[in-house]
């Protein structure tokens, strides 16, 4: 291919792409023009919509209603925020508009962006000016259509108050003055909403249908109400005040304390309060009166149970008096006795006064019980507190006298498990003595032909462990920690020497009996080599040495052997 052809080549490629990109940039360019006419477009719809027929319409319906100054002042305000919203705002969008399609024209889309915006926001504030014109014109085009729908519904609530009225009306005895006058008012507005219809008087209507309402509703919730608080009121609360005071004098004869209920001025000023309830109740204002008697007849009823509170607390009370009382008594009696003996029981068991200390403490612990228990029975018999408070005091002071008597009990044990110790050890020197009688007698009734030096080295740390043992028990005062490791290192020891005996004599029987047993296999010579070295070390006092040569002397002729006698020795 010549170099003319790809001059050509790369030619028709540059075109080609300018090509491309022309058409696209166009392409962009009419999508853009589209979306802004778009824009303009609806711009434009939102404007006429602003002035709709229904403002014009519905001030041709008001204007025939006009039947005083007010309301055609009124009127004529309407007219004039029309006529400006027609005449004045809706020239100055066209007029923004108008300049709009100019920019959009000469394709000055930067400037054209920012004033469609501001645009729509004056568009959506008319629009919002003319809603506010219209609504307002409604609310006295349509009052009449309203209220009328209102006035039924509210005489419809109205019948049935005066139904359930009449139906249970002994019950509305206390408040039938007010109620009476209240119906009358409501039969009045009923009439003046009439009249101001007839005279279309549409600002009266408003404030005489909001009158209604609130009459009406007020009379609902004293019809609902009322037969609640009259009954708590004038039944319920009295009642359950006598009964409180009939059960609070009785109390009082038995011996109770009850100032800490504070009953006498609850109950004055729960009449105080009643009395306000019922002097709203005459103006039929019953704000929170159902609230405020319910918590004063919940107060008294809770009441009961703090007078079960007491009467529990006095048993509790007086079933710690009597225990405490005895207890007490009993551990001074104990711990005094306890401490008579310290002197005797430091000097039998070398007690210095720090391991003693505990009995001072708790002499000063029980005094501490005893002075405040009588500070209690004093308060109960002066009937300065009450039975609630006094149990829970009680139940602390036996608390602490629990833990006293705990302490105590750990003392005596103490103590008595020195003796103990002491008589433990005089027994079991005794035990000790006759075990090592025992490996003595095992040595002795064998007669071992040589017994091994560490066997009197056993028998002699033994021996002298045992004479320890003696005489810390002759010594006076006794240390009991000093004899429980003298009778320890003795036991240790004694058993020592037990073993070794009980071993030794074990092992010479077993020697002994191999040799005998190796005798019948004197005549081959390895045999007879090893059980002559068995012998030897036999009477040498080497009984270990000697069982395994015979042993293995036998096991030449006589194979297994070895296992047999050993599992034997074991």
């Amino acid at each position: 291919m010549s170099k003319t052809t790809f001059i050509l080549i790369g030619i028709t490629y540059y075109i080609a792409t300018i090509v491309v990109i022309v058409l696209i940039l166009n392409w962009i360019n009419r999508k853009e023009s589209k979306k802004y006419k778009t824009a303009i477009e609806n711009l434009e719809r939102e404007k006429n919509l602003i002035i709709s027929a229904s403002i014009l319409s519905e001030l041709n319906k008001v204007e025939p209603l006009l039947n005083n100054s007010d309301s055609k002042e009124l009127f004529t305000e309407w007219q004039r925020r029309f006529k400006e919203i027609k005449e004045e705002d809706i020239p100055k969008i066209t007029d923004r508009l108008l300049e709009i399609e100019d920019l959009f024209i000469e394709r000055r889309y930067k400037e054209l962006k920012k004033q469609m915006a501001d645009v729509e926001l004056d568009i959506c504030y008319i629009k919002t000016k003319a809603n506010f014109l219209l609504e307002e014109i409604k609310s006295i085009t349509l009052s009449e259509e309203r209220n009328r729908e209102t006035i039924t519904k509210l005489k419809a609530s109205y019948r049935d108050i005066l139904n359930k009225y009449h139906t249970k009306e002994k019950d509305f005895a206390l408040v039938a003055s007010p109620m009476e006058l209240q119906f009358e008012n409501v039969e009045k507005l009923f009439s003046a909403f009439e009249t101001a219809m007839e005279k279309n008087a549409y600002q009266e209507i408003g404030k005489i249908v909001r009158a209604i309402d609130d009459t009406i509703g007020n009379l609902k919730i004293v019809i609902e109400e009322a037969p609640s608080i009259i009954l708590m009121g004038q039944k319920l609360i009295p009642n359950k005040i006598d009964s409180i005071l009939k059960t609070k004098e009785k109390m009082e004869k038995e011996g109770y304390n009850l100032t800490f209920l504070n009953l006498d001025y609850n109950i004055t000023e729960a009449k105080k309060k009643i009395a306000d309830v019922f002097q709203r109740l005459n103006v039929l204002n019953l704000e929170d009166s159902i609230f405020e008697l319910k918590t004063i007849l919940d107060y008294f009823e809770s009441t009961d149970n703090d007078f079960d509170k007491e009467r529990i607390a006095k048993k509790i009370f007086e079933d710690y008096a009597r225990t405490i009382l005895i207890k007490t008594t009993k551990l001074n009696k104990i711990n005094n006795e306890l401490y008579k003996k310290i002197d005797d029981i430091k000097y039998s068991y070398d007690l210095n006064n720090e391991d003693l200390t505990v009995i001072e403490e708790i002499k000063t612990s029980l005094k501490e019980i005893r002075e405040k228990y009588e500070e209690i029975i004093e308060l109960h018999r002066s009937k300065k507190s009450y039975f609630t408070k006094l149990a829970k005091e009680m139940e602390h002071l036996n608390v602490k006298l629990t833990k006293t008597e705990e302490k105590l009990e750990h003392t005596l044990r103490t103590i008595g498990s020195l003796k103990e110790d002491e008589v433990r050890a005089r027994e079991e020197l005794d035990e000790i003595k006759g075990i090592l009688l025992q490996a003595k007698k095992q040595v002795r009734e064998f007669k071992l032909p040589v017994v091994p030096d560490n066997y009197y080295v056993e028998l002699s740390e033994a021996s002298e462990a045992i004479s320890e043992i003696i005489k810390e028990l002759e010594h006076t005062p006794i240390s009991i920690k000093v004899l429980n490791t003298r009778v320890d290192t003795a036991r240790d020891l004694v058993f020592k020497v037990f073993n070794t005996s009980k071993e030794l004599v074990k092992t010479a029987k077993m020697a002994e009996t191999a040799i005998v047993y190796g005798n019948r296999y004197r005549n081959y010579k390895d045999v007879d080599t090893g059980l002559t070295k068995a012998e030897i070390n036999f009477y040498k006092g080497n009984f270990k040495h000697s069982l395994e040569e015979a042993i293995n002397a036998i096991n030449i002729v006589e194979p297994g052997i070895y296992k047999r006698l050993i599992e034997e020795y074991q």
